[in-house]
C-alpha cells in the first residue's frame, strides 16, 4: 500500500473506505493522490473480505477537481503517475459496487468520480459545478462518465454554464441516487452497505455487470446474451444456497458473516 497520506484506507463492515485526503487544497486530484487512490481500488478488489468500495474526501470538499500543479499522469521520481481515466475505468469495472460519498464540494474532475461510481449519496448542500468552462477549458474525460447519467439535456446546459447545482437538484437529475443532511451522511452509507452484504456476492458483483453491459445490446442480443447468463447464475453454487436458504426460513451464508 503506499505510505503517504493523500489518501486514507480503512475496511470495516466488509467495505473499504478510501479517503481522499489533501483538505488544504480540498482534496485537488494530484498524481499523488490519484496513483495511491489507484492501489486502493485494487487492493479493495483484491480482498475477499471487501464487499463493496466506498470513495469519500476529508472535509470540507469531496474534491475540488484536478491539481493544475500537479496533474494525474505525469512523471514523478522517473515514473508516469496513474492516468486519471485509468481510474475512473477501474471505478467503473471494478467487481466490487462503489458507492460515493459526496461530503462537500464537487467540482470539474472531481465529478468525474460521482460520474463513475454505482451509487452516489450526497450531503443536501454539497456544490457540484463542471467549472472547467469558467477557465477556458471543457470537461472532456469526465464526460465519458457523467453524461450517461445526466444526458444531454442537463448535460448541455450544466457544462456550458458551469452553473452550480446542490445535492438536492442532483438527485432530482439523476446524478446521484439519494441527498441527506450533512450529520447523517455516514449513516446512509451504512445503510446502502447492509444492503449490499445481504446480496450473494458472485450475484451483486453480475448485477453490476448486467446493468453495464445491457444498455449496449441490441434487443434481440440482449434476449440471447441475458437468458445464458441467467442459466449461468441458477446453477451456480451461490444459488443453489441462496434458494435452499429461502426454503428452510434462514439467513445464507454469506448474510452470516
Amino acid at each position: 500500500m503506499p505510505t503517504t497520506q493523500a489518501t486514507l484506507y480503512d475496511v470495516k463492515n466488509g467495505a473499504a473506505w478510501i479517503t481522499l485526503n489533501r483538505p488544504e487544497n480540498r482534496n485537488a486530484l494530484s498524481s499523488i493522490l490519484v496513483s495511491e487512490l489507484y492501489e486502493h481500488l485494487v487492493a479493495a478488489n483484491e480482498d475477499s473480505d471487501v464487499r463493496c468500495i466506498v470513495i469519500t474526501g476529508t472535509d470540507p470538499a469531496f474534491c475540488a477537481g484536478a491539481d493544475l500543479k500537479s496533474p494525474p499522469g505525469q512523471v514523478v521520481d522517473g515514473r508516469r503517475t496513474v492516468p486519471y481515466p485509468d481510474v475512473l475505468t477501474l471505478i467503473m469495472d471494478s467487481d466490487k459496487p462503489v458507492i460515493a460519498a459526496v461530503n462537500g464540494a464537487a467540482f470539474a474532475g472531481g465529478l468525474g468520480l460521482v460520474g463513475a461510481a454505482d451509487i452516489v449519496i450526497t450531503v443536501d448542500e454539497a456544490q457540484f459545478s463542471f467549472s472547467e468552462v469558467r477557465i477556458g477549458v471543457i470537461p472532456a474525460v469526465i464526460s465519458v462518465v457523467c453524461l450517461p447519467k445526466l444526458g444531454t439535456h442537463h448535460g448541455m446546459k450544466l457544462i456550458i454554464t458551469g452553473e452550480r447545482f446542490n445535492g438536492t437538484r442532483a438527485v432530482e437529475m439523476g446524478f446521484a441516487h439519494r441527498a441527506v443532511p450533512a450529520g447523517q451522511l455516514a449513516l446512509a452509507v451504512e445503510e446502502e452497505i447492509e444492503m449490499i452484504n445481504l446480496g450473494g456476492p458472485i450475484a451483486v458483483t453480475e448485477c453490476k455487470k448486467l446493468v453495464r453491459r445491457v444498455p449496449q445490446l441490441s434487443r434481440e442480443e440482449g434476449f440471447k446474451e441475458t437468458a445464458e447468463w441467467s442459466g449461468r447464475m441458477f446453477r451456480s453454487e451461490e444459488a443453489a444456497e441462496g434458494m435452499a436458504a429461502f426454503r428452510e426460513k434462514r439467513k445464507p451464508s454469506w448474510a452470516e458473516k
